[in-house]
C-alpha cells in the first residue's frame, strides 16, 4: 500500500511521514508488545494521503482564496473563514487510491479481530517535515466509537478539516508556519471496550515534584477522554518504583476521586457523558493488582524510550485486559535543568485566622497572588486582565492565551494530569484543580 502504514510497519523515525501518534504506535507495537504489553492494532494514514486529496481537489488554491487577507485577530472574521475552509474540504471526496487503500486496511484490521466492521478511534496527527520543533499537540481532533466503512472515510475527512479549526490557524499564524507547510496524517485503531470498564493516564514520574521513582496513574470510569479533557476528577495512585522493581508491595498512596461523570458508547452520538453511579463513586476505579499490571508495563515502556513518559491505558471489559493505547515524551520535568532554583516567599500578616475558600490538587511550587476573575466561557474573554487569578470550570487549549496572562488557575474539574494542570506545569503558573 502506498498511503496506509500499518503499526508493525512503522516507528519513531517516520514522524515525517506519519506523524508523532502513528509514530509511538507503531513504535510501541513492533517493540514493545513483545515484551507482554498490550497494545490495540491499527494503521496510518500518511502526509502523502492528505496532499493528494488537496491537490486532486485544488483545494490549495481555494483554501488561499477564503483565508487571504482575513485578520487573524478578528475572533469572528477566523470562525467565519475557518468554518468556510472545513466546509470545502468537506464536500470533496477522497481520491479513488486513496479510499480503496483505507477501506482494505480496515477490512484487514477488522479480520485480524474476527469482525466484519470492528470499532475503531480516528485521530488526527499533524506533522511539518521542515518544522522539526513545531508542536501541533491538542489542535485537531479525536473521534471515538467509529463503526463501518461510510463513517470510516467521513471521519477520516473531519480530521483532514480539523487541520483548519480557528484554534489551529492562529497557532500558525502566530509562529509564522505556512499552512501549505503542514500536513495531516490520521491515526486508525481498534476501539478498548472501556466505556464498561476504566481507562486513565500514566506518568513514569511524579507528576507534581519530577521525582524519577515515582509512577502515577490516573484512572475513571468509562472512556479516558474525559481525564485528559479535565471533566472529571480522577482516582490516583502512586507507585514507588525501586520495591515494584523488587516484587514488593509498591503502592505507597491512593486519592479517591468524585469521577462525577463517565463517557460511554451511544448509537446516534458514538459518546455520551452520563452521571456516574453512586457506588462507583464511592470505589477506585482500579484494583491493586491493575495499578501494579500497568506499573509494570510503564517500566518496560520507560525502558524503551530511556525517558520519563506520558502515557494513556485503557481497560477492555469484554476480554478483561489492559492495554496501551499511546505514549509520548513528558514534556516538563524532561525539560528542566538538574540545576536548582530557590523562590523566597515573605508573608507579611498573619493568615491562621484566614479562611480556606476551596481546596483541589495542587499544581506547581509557587504562591500566586491577584484579583479573581471568574471566566465561564471564553466569549468572556476580554473581561480577564493581566496577573488576576483566572477560576474556571474546565480549561482546554483555546484557553491557553488567558492561562499564560494569569497570576493562577483555579478549575472545578480536573486531576494532576488534565490539561489544566499540564498547560499549568508548562508555563509555571500556580494551579489548584478539581477543586468542585
Amino acid at each position: 500500500m502506498t498511503y496506509i502504514k500499518f503499526f508493525e510497519t512503522i516507528g519513531m523515525n517516520d514522524v515525517n511521514l506519519v506523524g508523532g501518534k502513528n509514530a509511538s504506535l507503531g513504535e510501541l507495537y513492533r517493540h514493545v508488545t513483545q515484551q507482554g504489553v498490550n497494545v490495540p492494532n491499527g494503521f496510518a494514514i500518511t502526509r502523502d494521503a492528505y496532499a493528494l486529496f488537496l491537490s486532486q481537489n485544488r483545494l490549495f488554491e481555494r483554501i488561499d482564496t477564503v483565508l487571504d487577507g482575513v485578520d487573524i485577530t478578528n475572533i469572528s472574521a477566523l470562525q467565519h473563514a475557518a468554518k468556510e475552509v472545513r466546509e470545502l474540504m468537506l464536500n470533496e471526496s477522497l481520491p479513488h487510491v486513496v479510499e480503496t487503500e483505507i477501506l482494505d486496511a480496515y477490512g484487514t484490521l477488522s479480520a485480524q479481530y474476527g469482525s466484519s466492521n470492528i470499532d475503531v478511534a480516528v485521530r488526527s496527527s499533524a506533522t511539518a517535515e521542515d518544522l522539526p520543533d513545531a508542536s501541533f499537540a491538542g489542535q485537531q481532533e479525536s473521534y471515538l466509537n467509529i463503526h463501518g466503512t461510510q463513517l470510516l472515510l467521513l471521519h477520516v475527512k473531519k480530521c483532514f478539516a480539523s487541520l483548519f479549526t480557528d484554534r489551529a490557524i492562529s497557532y500558525r499564524h502566530s509562529r509564522g508556519f505556512d499552512h501549505k507547510a503542514i500536513a495531516l496524517c490520521v491515526v486508525v485503531q481498534k476501539m478498548v471496550r472501556s466505556d464498561t470498564a476504566s481507562s486513565g493516564v500514566i506518568f513514569t514520574l511524579d507528576t507534581q515534584s519530577g521525582n524519577d521513582n515515582i509512577i502515577t496513574i490516573n484512572s475513571i470510569f468509562g472512556l479516558g477522554e474525559n481525564i485528559v479533557g479535565g471533566r472529571v476528577n480522577p482516582d490516583e495512585f502512586y507507585v514507588f518504583k525501586p520495591t515494584l522493581k523488587e516484587g514488593k508491595h509498591a503502592i505507597i498512596k491512593r486519592e479517591l476521586g468524585s469521577k462525577e461523570m463517565k463517557m460511554i458508547y451511544s448509537k446516534k452520538l458514538r459518546t455520551l457523558n452520563i452521571p456516574t453511579p453512586p457506588r462507583q463513586r464511592k470505589e477506585f476505579s482500579l484494583q491493586d493488582h491493575e495499578v501494579v499490571a500497568l506499573a509494570h508495563d510503564a517500566l518496560l515502556i520507560e525502558a524503551h524510550y530511556g525517558r520519563a513518559m506520558d502515557i494513556e491505558w485503557a481497560k477492555d471489559a469484554l476480554d478483561g485486559k489492559l492495554y496501551i493505547v499511546q505514549a509520548r515524551p513528558e514534556t516538563v520535568h524532561s525539560k528542566k535543568s538538574h540545576g536548582s532554583t530557590i523562590e523566597k516567599y515573605v508573608v507579611t500578616e498573619d493568615t491562621s485566622k484566614r479562611q480556606v475558600l476551596l481546596q483541589g490538587r495542587a499544581i506547581g511550587e509557587k504562591i500566586g497572588i491577584g484579583a479573581v476573575r471568574v471566566i465561564h466561557d471564553l466569549s468572556d474573554a476580554s473581561r480577564f486582565r493581566a496577573g488576576e487569578v483566572l477560576v474556571t470550570d474546565i480549561t482546554d487549549p483555546d484557553w491557553e492565551p488567558l492561562m499564560k496572562k494569569a497570576a493562577a488557575v483555579i478549575t472545578n474539574k480536573g486531576g494532576r494530569t488534565c490539561h489544566a494542570a499540564i498547560v499549568a506545569r508548562e508555563i509555571g503558573v500556580s494551579a489548584i484543580v478539581g477543586t468542585g
